[in-house]
């Protein structure tokens, strides 16, 4: 078996008028995150980490935010599709070990939500999404709620 580790990191600005978006649901706050998508900073640092584990480039080669196709899409979409992309390697989701950061809203009653979406869409064990979620502390541009940032780990595998 060959296993590959990739890593992700996305980061978009809060801002008013918008859903938020993370972890593929739709999470009650009073600003959301900009972005050409849906903006999900969670699935868009997995599918880096994935296309990154599979040499396959990133998220923004696959899925350019100047394509029309892709404005306001469900970025469960693009993970889907991320999860097609590396299939054409060989390559199938071992496990995933996720961070979201985040002064507000609080996550941990929604992580448990998140990690079963994350799976179903990837077709996936729960047990292999492990996403956590912290702050920065009320530092840098975080800390004063003007983004949220997510890194993700994955490893991926191929007999």
């Amino acid at each position: 078996m060959k296993i590959r580790v990739g890593m992700g990191y996305d980061v978009h600005a809060l801002v008013e008028g918008r859903d938020l978006w993370l972890g593929g649901i739709k999470i009650e706050h009073d600003k959301g995150l900009l972005g050409h998508s849906d903006a999900d900073v969670l699935i868009h640092a997995i599918c880096d980490a994935m296309l990154g584990a599979a040499n396959m480039r990133d998220i923004g080669y696959h899925f350019p935010d100047n394509a029309g196709e892709f404005k306001n899409i469900d970025s469960k979409i693009l993970l889907a599709r991320t999860v097609e992309i590396i299939a054409t390697k060989g390559y199938r989701v071992g496990n995933i070990d996720a961070t979201v950061c985040a002064e507000r809203p609080k996550l941990k009653n929604h992580i448990p939500v998140m990690q079963e979406t994350l799976a179903r869409v990837m077709g996936i064990d729960v047990d292999d999404v492990s996403i956590k979620a912290t702050t920065t502390e009320k530092l840098g541009f975080t800390g004063r709620q003007e983004g949220i940032s997510a890194y993700a780990v994955v490893l991926i595998e191929k007999d």
